[in-house]
């Protein structure tokens, strides 16, 4: 059908059978007889005689419309296989967490650019279920949470082991050496809850039993280390986020507490068949779960990696 609308549409805008059938090499009677199988397999007529003028019916100019259209996709998908075939540019959507957002993502899109300038990302965000539901349904090619996922229909790369760290602001506090119990009456912004850092935080209070003075919880680690000086309070934030240079422009000190080391949580990432994924992609997973191995102290072995790659 799609080639006679082809034909329907340049009898259309030659305004004349005659000229449509010169037009496209084909006898007028051919010509004729495609167009009027057309119209049996729609339905309805698409001309109207009118003396010796053909007209459109309504349905001829719906009919038109569309023909249009496929032309102008069709067009549109030449393009974009012609462009494909000489940068093999693609794109791949990578979900993460809110929180991984925020301390890992960046990081991961950086060095996979910067090698493969012709993938186009696009990030989408939401909790750990909702990333593992989409990259199941494959609605997305890699997921980023913070977590172990134990299913049998994805590959999960373990990339690192994640940790709370207490921050404070320098010159705010009484003293930058505090033990655990310090926390508790400690003026302090939290993130929202909901997330699994959040909740890594709420198990250490109840584990130590502690009550610090929550002053606000927000869901941004940015605006949190902006509001660290004005309200006078100490935060928690993974270990991954902060970077030395950081806490220097932000005026902070990051204080060790041995028993922040035990809230570890492990970030992964996660995707179907790995035969699905593109050569390049598939060698960025593997960099990238080697790198965290050897910052870690770790052999790959033992930090998790691609099925079937040492």
């Amino acid at each position: 059908m799609q080639e006679d609308l082809q034909l329907f549409a340049v009898i259309v805008e030659q305004s004349s059978m005659n000229k449509a059938s010169a037009l496209l090499n084909l006898s007028q009677p051919a010509l004729s007889r495609k167009i009027a199988k057309l119209e049996e397999e729609l339905g309805a007529p698409l001309f109207r005689r009118v003396g010796r003028r053909l007209e459109l019916t309504r349905i001829g100019e719906l009919t038109y419309d569309y023909a249009v259209q496929l032309r102008q996709m069709h067009r549109q998908y030449l393009l974009t296989l012609a462009e494909f075939k000489q940068t093999h540019r693609f794109t791949l959507t990578i979900g993460a967490s809110l929180t991984t957002l925020q301390t890992t993502l960046p990081d991961l899109i950086q060095a996979l650019t910067a090698g493969h300038p012709q993938i186009d990302i696009k990030a989408v965000t939401g909790k750990t279920h909702e990333i593992v539901s989409l990259v199941r349904d494959k609605k997305i090619e890699l997921g980023l949470v913070a977590s172990v996922i134990d299913d049998p229909q994805l590959h999960c790369v373990k990339l690192f082991d994640d940790h709370l760290e207490l921050v404070l602001p320098r010159g705010r506090m009484l003293s930058d050496k505090l033990a655990i119990e310090d926390l508790n009456g400690l003026p302090m912004i939290l993130f929202s809850k909901g997330t699994w850092f959040r909740t890594l935080t709420d198990e250490l209070f109840d584990k130590f039993r502690l009550h610090p003075d929550v002053r606000m919880e927000i869901d941004s680690f940015e605006a949190i280390l902006r509001l660290l000086h004005t309200c006078g309070a100490a935060t928690l934030l993974p270990r991954s986020y902060i970077r030395p240079q950081m806490a220097e422009d932000n005026d902070l000190l990051i204080v060790p507490l041995p028993e922040l080391k035990k809230t570890r949580r492990t970030t992964s990432l996660i995707h179907g068949d790995p035969a699905l994924l593109e050569p390049v992609v598939r060698q960025w997973i593997a960099e990238a779960s080697a790198g965290y191995a050897a910052r870690s102290g770790l052999p790959l072995s033992a930090r998790g990696g691609l099925p079937g790659q040492a």
